[in-house]
């Protein structure tokens, strides 16, 4: 089963990465101030990720990524870096497998 994981980043920021039982990390937040607001933006992202409106899709020369936005386009999650269009859309489409069901755990 996947999990929301919960930790701190390097500005001490709370923030959580969807990963998946195996371990690989499919959404990343930015950081947050509290709990309460890093809890928020994971039922947020539960809720959106089944919706394909939900995705932003790009590519640069680094490769092809996706975030999770909110209705208003506020950035609930980013993707990793793929290397291909059809990677990132299967990790769009794990995302949208994974998330909802996902339980939240401390790192």
């Amino acid at each position: 089963m996947s999990t929301f994981e919960l930790f701190r980043d390097e500005n001490k920021d709370l923030c959580f990465r969807l990963k998946t039982a195996s371990g690989k990390i499919l959404l990343t937040s930015e950081g947050f101030s509290s709990r309460a607001e890093a809890e928020e933006a994971i039922e947020l992202a539960q809720r959106l990720a089944p919706e394909a409106r939900s995705y932003e899709r790009s590519r640069s020369d680094a490769g092809h990524s996706f975030t999770l936005q909110s209705y208003e386009g506020e950035v609930v999650g980013t993707g990793e870096l793929f290397p291909s269009t059809a990677a990132r859309d299967k990790g769009i489409e794990a995302v949208k497998d994974e998330a909802p069901g996902a339980e939240v755990v401390e790192a």
